[in-house]
C-alpha cells in the first residue's frame, strides 16, 4: 500500500508530455528526451492532428508540443479543436522560425506559447516550465498582437471585467504583464522572486475568472485604458 502511495505521489507532481510532429526523426528525439528527463513523462506521440485529436484525450497529459505545421488539419486547428475538449490542456507550438502571424493564429486559437524547432533541451524545458507555472513562453511583441486581438473583442457575459478586486500589488504585475513583461523580467523589476510572481498572477487569473495572462491583460486594458506603464512601481 505504501508502494502504491508512493507512485500515486510521484505521478501527482509528474508533468504528462504529449507530442504532435509529423516529422518522424525529431518525433522520436523529443519523445526520448522528455522520457528522460526527471519529473517529465511523454505519455503520448502523434503524427498528425486527426491521431492527436483521439490519443490526446485519452492520454490527459498537462502540456502538449504541438507542431504548426502538420500533414492533413494544421497543428492551429488541432490546437483549438483540443483546447475545446479540454480548457486546461496547455499546448506550447513548435515552429521552425519566428513567423509572428502563424504563432498570432496558434495562440488566439488557444496555445500558451511557442519554442523554436531548433531551440536546446534547456529552452524546450524552460519554455514546459512557464506554462506549467502560469506562463506564456513568447516575445513582447506577439503577446501584445494577442492582447490587442482580446481587446477588440467584447466582454465576456456573465465575468467581471474591472479590476479594483486586485490588491495594489498584483495590479501592478498585472500592468508590467499588459506591456509584455516576462515572469523573469517583472521579477527583477519590481524586486522580487519569480515564485513571488507566479504566485501573484494565479491570484490574478482566479480573481479575473481567466486562464492565460492574455486574457488578464485585456481584461486589464478594458478596464483601466490609461498606460499601464504610468502605474506607480511600489517597492517589495
Amino acid at each position: 500500500m505504501l508502494a502504491q502511495l508512493a507512485r500515486n505521489a510521484d505521478e501527482a507532481v509528474m508533468t504528462k508530455v504529449a507530442i504532435v510532429e509529423d516529422n518522424a526523426t525529431l518525433r522520436q528525439y523529443l519523445a526520448e528526451f522528455i522520457g528522460s528527463t526527471p519529473g517529465h513523462r511523454c505519455v503520448c506521440v502523434c503524427a498528425s492532428a486527426e491521431e492527436a485529436l483521439v490519443k490526446i484525450p485519452a492520454a490527459q497529459p498537462n502540456v502538449v508540443l504541438m507542431d504548426i505545421h502538420l500533414p492533413g488539419e494544421s497543428g492551429i486547428a488541432c490546437t483549438a479543436r483540443l483546447r475545446q475538449k479540454m480548457p486546461d490542456l496547455q499546448v506550447i507550438m513548435l515552429t521552425v522560425y519566428k513567423d509572428i502571424k502563424m504563432i498570432f493564429q496558434a495562440l488566439k486559437a488557444g496555445a500558451c506559447g511557442y519554442v523554436l524547432k531548433r531551440s536546446d533541451e534547456k529552452e524546450i524545458l524552460e519554455a514546459i516550465a512557464e506554462v506549467r507555472a502560469g506562463g506564456a513562453p513568447m516575445t513582447s511583441e506577439v503577446a501584445r498582437m494577442v492582447v490587442r486581438s482580446f481587446m477588440q473583442a467584447p466582454p465576456a457575459t456573465g465575468l467581471p471585467t474591472d479590476t479594483d478586486q486586485l490588491s495594489a500589488r498584483e495590479l501592478e504585475i498585472l500592468a508590467l504583464v499588459a506591456e509584455g513583461f516576462a515572469n523573469k523580467e517583472i521579477a527583477s523589476h519590481l524586486h522580487i522572486s519569480n515564485a513571488t510572481v507566479r504566485t501573484h498572477l494565479m491570484h490574478i487569473y482566479e480573481k479575473l475568472h481567466v486562464r492565460c495572462r492574455t486574457e488578464a491583460a485585456a481584461r486589464y486594458f478594458r478596464s483601466k485604458p490609461s498606460d499601464p506603464a504610468s502605474l506607480p512601481i511600489t517597492s517589495a
